[in-house]
This record gives structure tokens, sequence and C-alpha cells, in this order.
């Protein structure tokens, strides 16, 4: 069938990008769904900067590739008769497909699937296929997702039904956002009652850490961001504190755990001189590789402190996904929050820009019924 999508053809485009327009929408080819896999009805993605990183060119992938990567749809079609329970359902798509089967998914999320990364990094579905063609070339699918379409074929083990009653662009943020921020917070480093947990980076990945970690009985969240409007925003969705780095520092902040979701040298820096004694710092975001920080290791030894590194929260997305829903559905998790622009899919340029400048938490790409 015939799709339209937004295609990166090179990284590294001149700023800003609704003038260099990095990324363009294109018909491409889209195949049906092979055994295992199911063809996907695009209703919501979210921007994200793991999107962003592959425009800037700090996340190499192999080009051409149709991005995006958080996104929930309606299943259309099916590629084999084991999947049938799923057409129709409305499902979220999560950007590292599990196997189930290797070392790495036997150890409860704490390692990332070995299949789906490489596959991720091959810019192909689990099964090693690419069904995204541009005339006789293939094209990339980013994360094993490639939301940025009005349709996508994706692997089975990529998504998570969800009810009916989960609007599509709630479902969307639980497939990275929620799962990322959140899961770090559910999974990586739990916060006891009398905790301080501390959040620094208030994107779409840190606004949900802060917005799980409220779900926490009896634990006090600080919010430390460089944007006054994001401070006065967790203060408003519920936050004991807000700082930002420099005045967090000079506050003496020393929480519990401490999730680091900026994806910067600088805030990692951050983070751990504001994990305490004891404290556990879990960081999510993904920097540039060529950035190094500098830590005190005399630190981490005589004060017992921990430093996690979480890739997607620690999560599985079969067994997290219900459990932020039901969140979601209790009014314990009011994700709408967290949307700061609706857009189409020619917009997806300028919202790259407004991602870039910081001045955006999540950006939701609509596509029409």
């Amino acid at each position: 069938m015939r799709i339209s999508g937004a295609v990166l053809t090179a990284s590294g485009a001149a700023r800003p990008y609704s003038a260099s327009r990095p990324l363009e929408i294109e018909e491409l080819e889209l195949d049906p769904p092979g055994p295992g896999e199911l063809l996907v009805q695009v209703e919501a993605a979210g921007i994200c900067h793991s999107d962003l990183s592959v425009v800037n060119g700090s996340r190499p992938r192999p080009l051409p590739m149709l991005l995006g990567h958080e996104a929930a749809g309606r299943v259309i079609e099916v590629g084999d008769a084991a999947s049938r329970d799923l057409l129709g359902r409305r499902v979220v798509m999560a950007f590292l497909p599990r196997c189930e089967e290797c070392a790495a998914c036997r150890m409860q999320g704490r390692l990332p699937c070995e299949r789906g990364s490489k596959a991720n990094a091959a810019g192909t579905l689990l099964s090693g296929a690419r069904r995204l063609h541009d005339g006789a070339d293939s094209v990339a699918h980013h994360l094993g997702v490639s939301a940025f379409a009005t349709h996508a074929v994706v692997d089975r083990r990529s998504v998570v039904p969800v009810g009916d009653d989960v609007p599509a662009e709630i479902a969307a943020l639980l497939g990275c956002a929620v799962l990322t921020g959140g899961g770090a917070v559910l999974n990586a480093a739990p916060p006891e009652p009398g905790d301080t947990i501390a959040v620094v980076g208030l994107g779409g990945v840190g606004m949900a850490a802060l917005l799980v970690a409220l779900t926490r009985p009896g634990v006090r969240v600080v919010a430390v961001d460089t944007v006054a409007s994001k401070r006065e925003k967790a203060i408003a969705l519920g936050a004991d504190e807000a700082f930002d780095p420099a005045e967090a520092l000079d506050a003496g902040i020393q929480a519990d755990v401490v999730i680091e979701a900026a994806g910067a040298a600088r805030a990692f820096e951050t983070a751990a001189q504001l994990t305490g004694v004891g404290g556990r710092l879990v960081t999510v975001g993904l920097p540039d590789p060529s950035a190094r920080a500098s830590i005190s290791p005399l630190d981490l030894v005589a004060g017992a402190r921990q430093i996690i590194g979480s890739y997607l929260g620690s999560a599985v997305p079969a067994r997290d996904i219900p459990i932020f829903e039901q969140l979601w559905r209790d009014g314990r998790l009011p994700l709408d929050e967290l949307i700061t622009a609706r857009v189409g899919l020619g917009d997806v340029n300028r919202a790259m820009d407004e991602l870039d400048a910081g001045r955006a938490i999540r950006q939701l790409i609509e596509f029409p019924s």
C-alpha cells in the first residue's frame, strides 16, 4: 500500500529545521505484514529527543529512515492467524521489541533485548526485514516502529494492546515517555515512603518520571530544569519544590533517588551532586556519544552512592504498560498535562525546532481517522 511518512535522508542539517527541512514528507510503498507482524493505522505519534538525535546526527542511524518511535494506532491487518486476537485493537508501539528468548530478556527488563537492539541498530524489524520502500530502494525503520507515517508494519512484539477507553494520544505517551521516565521510577530505583526523589530534566521523559513519582506514597518530589516554565509546570502538577540546577546545588538538595532525564553531561554531573548518602542515581537520558562527564569516585565509595543506567526505564512493556494504563484510568497519572502541542505531519520540522529549543514537553502528531 502507499503511505505518507516523514523521511530523513541526511543527518546534521542546519538549524532552524523549519528552513532546512531535513524531514521530507514522502509517498512510500509499505509491504503487507509478514508472519508475526501487524499493519497499524497510526493515530498519534509523539516527537521525542530520540527522533531529534537522529536528525542532528548525535545518534547515527542507517539512512534513509522513516522516523518516529512513540505512537499508538489501530491494528487493521495481521500477518498470520496467531495475531488475529489483535485485529481492530488499539495498541501502544514500544521502541524496543523483546524476543523473549535471549539471555537479556530473561533479566526482567534490566537489560535491553539483544535481538531487538541489533534490529534497531540495523533499521529493520525484529525479523531482519524492511517493509518500507521508495521505488527499488528500501527505507530503514526507526526503532522497529517508524510512526511518523499514516501506517506502519511492526512486529507483534513491538506492541501492547490497551483498552478502547484510552485515547490514542495518551496511549502514544505510554510507549516511550512513560515507559522510560516512569519505568525508571517503577523499576530501576523505586522510592520508599519518606524518600526524596529529584528529577533532573523536565522534557517528556522527565515529566513522566515526575508524574509517576507523585503516585508513590509519602515521597517528596523535587524538579530540576533550566527552563522556568517547566519548573512552574512541575509545581502545578504537584512537585514539592522546583529549582534551576545551580539553585538546587546551592539549596543543598540531597535526594535518595535522582532521575537524570536530560541526556546531557552537565545534567548528569548535577544529578550526581544531588544524590545523597546511600542514594541512587538513575540515568535514562541519551547524550551525544562523544559526551563525557566528571564525577568524584570518592563520593561514590564514601557515600555508598549508586549509579544505575536504565534503558527504556528497565521496563518490560507487556508487564509495565498495563500498570501505567491503570494509573491513568484511576485518575492518578494525568498524562494529558504533558502535551504542549498537537501538530500535523507536515509540521514535523518546525516541531523539531521547538524540541531543540527546549520549549516543548511533548508534541504529538495527530493523524486523520
